[in-house]
């Protein structure tokens, strides 16, 4: 009887052991199949065109906002003056939604500054919504887009603060930096800013249009702390994220990478 039992249970421990093995090449042939299409993957820099993913920017970096001794305006600045190896993209507008800019945002984790004027929008705020979940900043750049310098107080001051209310009802955010459009402004501007919480005017030094790189002052070569103005709605031109890619390719080559503007102001 001893016998017998002991047999049984010899025979059933073979069978399971038999079983663990038939599946055993099974479940190897699907962890290798798994590493396969991983390793086949394109990694997601690749995807956008780069050869190589943006390098990180400093991790603390210094705040860096000049301001205007004894007259409590808020400093208008073209560039950041640090000596990190860092530019700032900034988009202007709102007429370009294509959401394939969400997933380049959100993959390239890159640090982008949205100046959204509210008539342009229109209903695609949604989608500045979903940039803002990936990492995107939003920023002020007026109601209307009028040319502000010129205007007086009232104006000004209904077309800065109005933005301000209505990023504020769409996102709960009350913005810091203004964008003047055309980068046209005056005392008034400043001033009126000022009386809506602004704390810096945000110009660019270089821009990346449907042509290429264009920089203000100096060479095309772009320098540390500029601010890059990247031109909205290029309908002739590559779409907007086959500009950035394009303006990324130039950061890089230049040993540069993108920070967060509001990280440095």
């Amino acid at each position: 009887m001893r016998a017998r039992g002991l047999t049984a249970v010899l025979l059933v421990l073979a069978t399971l052991t038999g079983c663990a093995q038939s599946v055993d090449p099974i479940e190897r042939l699907g962890r290798k199949a798994a590493a396969q299409v991983r390793e086949s993957a394109p990694a997601p820099y690749r995807r956008w065109g780069l050869t190589a993913p943006p390098a990180p920017a400093p991790a603390h970096p210094a705040r860096v906002l000049p301001g205007s001794p004894g007259t409590g305006l808020p400093p208008v600045l073209d560039h950041v003056p640090t000596t990190d190896k860092v530019v700032f993209l900034t988009y202007d507008d709102g007429a370009e939604r294509d959401p394939r800019f969400v997933d380049m945002v959100r993959e390239l984790r890159l640090p982008v500054s949205m100046f959204l004027t509210d008539s342009v929008v229109g209903p695609g705020y949604a989608h500045f919504a979903r940039l803002r979940s990936v990492g995107a900043s939003i920023q002020n750049h007026t109601l209307d887009h009028p040319v502000l310098r010129g205007l007086p107080y009232a104006g000004q001051r209904a077309e800065i603060c109005g933005q301000q209310d209505k990023l504020r009802s769409r996102f709960g955010l009350r913005p810091r930096l203004l964008r003047p459009p055309y980068g046209a402004y005056d005392a008034t501007t400043r001033r009126a800013a000022a009386d809506c919480g602004i704390t810096a005017l945000v110009l660019w030094r270089a821009a990346m249009g449907p042509t290429g790189l264009t920089r203000a002052h100096g060479p095309h070569r772009l320098r540390p702390g500029d601010i890059i103005a990247v031109a909205p709605d290029e309908t002739t031109g590559p779409v907007l994220r086959e500009r950035t890619t394009r303006l990324l390719r130039q950061v890089q080559e230049q040993g540069l990478t993108v920070a967060r503007l509001e990280d440095y102001l």
